[in-house]
């Protein structure tokens, strides 16, 4: 089968197309033919080896030759054990559990790391949604719910999670302001935000509005910056960010919720779960989700796709077509 290989951390001019062996399925596994694939942080920082944590455990090759944890496909073979699948199946899910492998045209999944497609999706839609999707439902579900009438700000509206986490937020009825670069404002207005926030030409922070919950995707900023922006009972979701800002966001997120009582936390990584899939599947089943694709590239072009993302001049997804 074809895949994209890279055997050392780098850039993305380290990604090759290789014909490999198909992968082979144990008794609890599935071999899914990959349709589509998409392009997470997840695999750029695999890529590079940062932050260090990434290399670990293996400190000098990567541990995963293939990258990609988001997929859409069709089940090809079940293991004897498998009951809930069988072949022919669609497909979509997250990869990142049990070893990634969707930049290419056969990957083999754990059954549980993948839901039946959503209806009326296609392959490129699907691909675009799982890890994206999971960790959008974790920083709205983090400490609590959001209620109709909420104050919710989402820092990087205008990226996967940001995208998806602005329609939901929507669809349960919040005040949703979302903030990003001008170049997405209208992304994030098109997914239904109320407000749009430029960051580069005002200071969300500062501005004296109160919000019941901050998803925090970009996470660039101290804890401190955003407790003033946090009502007495909000909640702050760091979901991503540099790696300064994360250890930071930890300790002094920490401190924030011995001292002052303030929900403040980090989601860095949502475990793909079936029930979680589900409900992911149901919201973009019934149109309350609408993956926004900034483009596609063919497999054999994936190395530009993650030098489009390493760019940062994309807005929702990265979507890798792997027919």
């Amino acid at each position: 089968m074809r895949a994209i290989v890279y055997r050392q951390y780098g850039t993305p001019d380290v990604l090759h197309l290789e014909e490999v062996e198909t992968p082979t399925v144990g008794d609890d596994e599935v071999l899914v033919r990959v349709e589509a694939a998409s392009v997470n942080s997840w695999d750029w920082d695999l890529l590079r080896g940062t932050p260090f944590l990434a290399r670990l455990p293996a400190l000098t090759k990567p541990s995963h030759p293939v990258l990609g944890s988001d997929v859409a496909g069709r089940v090809e073979v079940v293991g004897r054990n498998v009951i809930r699948l069988r072949p022919g199946d669609e497909v979509f899910g997250d990869l990142s559990g049990c070893g990634f492998g969707a930049f290419a045209e056969y990957a083999r999944a754990a059954p549980d790391a993948l839901a039946p497609m959503p209806a009326g999706l296609s392959f490129q839609q699907a691909a675009a949604a799982p890890q994206a999707g999971l960790l959008a439902l974790a920083g709205l579900r983090f400490r609590g719910s959001v209620r109709p009438g909420d104050r919710v700000l989402v820092n990087g509206a205008g990226g996967g999670v940001g995208t998806i986490a602005v329609q939901i937020a929507k669809s349960l009825g919040a005040e949703v302001t979302g903030v990003d670069v001008a170049a997405k404002l209208d992304v994030v207005r098109s997914v239904g935000a109320d407000h749009a926030i430029d960051y580069q030409r005002e200071d969300f922070t500062r501005a004296g509005v109160r919000y019941d919950r901050i998803v925090d995707v970009a996470a660039h900023r101290s804890p401190l910056d955003y407790r003033r922006a946090l009502s007495p009972t909000g909640v702050y979701a760091g979901i991503g960010g540099s790696p300064a800002r994360v250890l930071e966001a930890a300790s002094l997120g920490l401190w924030l919720r011995v001292t002052e009582r303030r929900r403040m936390g980090l989601v860095l990584y949502a475990k793909p779960t079936l029930p979680d899939l589900m409900d992911l599947r149901q919201l973009l089943e019934d149109g309350t989700v609408v993956p926004v694709i900034d483009r596609t590239f063919p497999l054999a072009e994936t190395a530009d796709a993650l030098r489009c993302f390493g760019a940062g001049r994309f807005a929702g997804k990265i979507v890798i077509d792997c027919t």
